[in-house]
C-alpha cells in the first residue's frame, strides 16, 4: 500500500517532506477501510461459537438441572408404595369366676394403598413438567447469551486489531519524522525546540498502539475462557465486517423482545407453574384415602378368622390447608407483578440500546463521511505549512493530535454501537449483525 500511495502522490518512500502526509493518508485508509467478511471468515466466527457451546463448562450445570427436573417429573407421577402392617399377641378367655376357658395366639395382617384425591397427581406432574421447561429454557437462554458474548468479544478483538494497526502505523511514521528532523543541522534554538516537541509527541503516541493491543488481548482472553481453553492460548482473530447496519423499527424490536426475551419467557412459565401450585393447594384441602385388605385370627377356646377391607380417611376439620392456599396465591400475585415489571424493564433497555446504537451509528457515519476527511486534509495542509515555516509547531502538533483523536472517536463510536447491538441481540434473541431488517 505504501508504494502504491507514493506512486499516486508522485513521490518515493523516504525521508522527504511529504512523509507525514503519506503516513496520515495511509493511516486514514487503514482506519476506515471496510473489513470484508468472506465465507471462510464467517465460518471462523461460527467455529468460535461452536467451540464455546461444546466446551464451555457452565453448560454442564444447566444440563444437570434439566436431568434433575426430569427426575422430579418422574417422581411426581409415581404412586406411593403400599404399606404392610401386622400385629401379634396372646389371647386368654376366662369366665366370670376367673376360670380359664382357653388360651392361644392372635394375629392381624393388613395392607393399604394410598389413593390421591382425583386430579392431584396430574397437577403435580404439570408443575414438574413446567420445571423441566424452565430448566430447558435456562439452557437455551444461556447458549444464546454465550453465543452473543463470543461474537461481542470477537468484534471487540477485531476492532482492537484495527485500532492497533492504525495507531501503530501513525506512531511509527511520526517517530520516523522525528528521527529525520533530529538528523538535520540545527539552525537555531527554535528549530531545536521544535524537534524536541515532535520527539516528545512521538513518545506519547507510542502508548496508543499498546492500549489498542491491550483491548484486543483482553478480548482474546475472554474468548479463550468462553471456549473452555487456556486463557493464554494462541487465537487467530477472524476477519469481521464492522459495518453498523440499520436496525429493524423500534416497534418490531419491542414486540420481539416481549415474545422472545428469555427472562420474560421464564417469568411467563413461572406464572403458569404458580397457577398449577394454587390449584394443587386447593386440591389438597381434601385428604388422601388409604384402602387395603386385612386378615385377623384369634385362637383360644375357639378359632376365629376375620377378613375385610380397611379404609383410612382423615377428616378435614381443623386443617383445611388455608395457609398454603393463601401463600401460593400471594406468590402468584408476586410473580405476575414481577412479570409486568420485567416487561417494562426489558422495553426500557431495548429502547435505550436502540437509541445508543442509532446515535452511535449516525456519529460514526458523520465522522467517516465529513469530519475525518476534513481533519485529514487539515493535517496534510498543516504538514506542508509547517515545513514551509508558515505555522508554529504547536499548531502542527495540535492538528495531528486532533486527527488521531478523531480516529479514536470513530472507533469508540463503532465499539459502542457494536456493544449496543449485542445488548439488543440478547434482549430480543435475534441476530442483528446478519439478519435483514423486517
Amino acid at each position: 500500500m505504501w508504494s502504491l500511495r507514493a506512486v499516486l502522490k508522485g513521490s518515493t518512500p523516504g525521508l522527504s517532506g511529504r512523509t507525514l502526509k503519506a503516513t496520515i493518508t495511509i493511516s486514514f485508509a487503514i482506519a476506515l477501510a471496510p473489513i470484508a467478511c468472506s465465507g471462510s471468515d464467517t465460518n471462523s466466527l461460527d467455529r468460535l461459537v461452536a467451540e464455546a457451546l461444546a466446551r464451555n463448562p457452565e453448560i454442564r450445570v444447566y444440563t444437570a438441572e434439566i436431568a434433575a427436573a426430569r427426575g422430579e417429573r418422574r417422581t411426581a407421577g409415581e404412586w406411593q408404595n403400599p404399606e404392610l402392617s401386622t400385629e401379634a399377641g396372646a389371647k386368654i378367655v376366662r369366665d366370670y369366676h376367673g376360670d380359664t376357658l382357653g388360651d392361644g395366639i392372635m394375629w392381624t395382617l393388613g395392607a393399604t394403598q394410598t389413593f390421591e384425591y382425583p386430579g392431584r397427581v396430574t397437577l403435580r406432574k404439570a408443575i414438574a413438567t413446567h420445571q423441566v421447561a424452565l430448566a430447558e429454557l435456562g439452557l437455551e437462554g444461556f447458549r444464546t447469551a454465550l453465543a452473543a458474548r463470543v461474537r461481542a468479544a470477537a468484534f471487540r478483538a477485531a476492532l482492537g486489531k484495527m485500532k492497533a494497526g492504525a495507531a501503530d502505523e501513525i506512531a511509527k511514521r511520526f517517530d520516523d519524522l522525528a528521527t529525520v528532523l533530529s538528523q538535520r543541522p540545527v539552525a537555531g534554538v527554535a528549530q531545536q525546540a521544535d524537534v524536541r516537541i515532535i520527539e516528545a509527541n512521538a513518545i506519547a503516541l507510542k502508548r496508543k498502539p499498546l492500549e489498542a493491543q491491550r483491548e484486543m488481548q483482553s478480548a482474546i482472553y475472554e474468548l479463550n475462557q468462553l471456549r473452555g481453553a487456556q486463557v493464554n492460548s494462541a487465537l487467530a482473530i477472524p476477519t469481521l465486517d464492522l459495518t453498523l447496519r440499520p436496525l429493524p423499527p423500534i416497534a418490531t424490536l419491542l414486540f420481539t423482545a416481549r415474545e422472545r426475551n428469555y427472562d420474560v419467557r421464564t417469568r411467563v412459565l413461572d406464572l403458569e407453574q404458580q397457577g398449577y401450585k394454587v390449584r394443587l393447594a386447593l386440591n389438597e384441602r381434601w385428604p388422601a384415602v388409604r384402602v387395603g385388605p386385612l386378615a385377623h385370627n384369634e385362637r383360644a377356646d375357639t378359632n376365629e378368622y376375620q377378613f375385610g377391607i380397611g379404609v383410612t380417611l382423615p377428616l378435614p376439620l381443623w386443617n383445611t390447608n388455608a395457609g398454603k392456599i393463601e401463600t401460593e396465591k400471594a406468590r402468584a400475585a408476586k410473580v405476575e407483578a414481577e412479570l409486568t415489571t420485567l416487561i417494562r424493564d426489558v422495553e426500557r433497555k431495548v429502547a435505550d440500546a436502540e437509541f445508543v446504537y442509532r446515535s452511535r451509528r449516525d456519529e460514526a457515519d458523520d465522522l467517516q463521511k465529513s469530519v475525518l476527511p476534513q481533519i485529514r486534509e487539515a493535517a496534510e495542509t498543516g504538514d506542508r505549512n509547517y515545513r514551509d515555516g508558515a505555522i508554529p509547531v504547536s499548531t502542527y502538533t495540535e492538528l495531528q493530535k486532533q486527527y488521531l483523536d478523531s480516529i479514536d472517536a470513530f472507533t469508540a463510536a463503532q465499539a459502542a454501537g457494536i456493544e449496543a447491538r449485542q445488548q439488543l441481540e440478547q434482549l430480543t434473541a435475534m441476530r442483528l449483525d446478519s439478519e435483514k431488517p423486517r
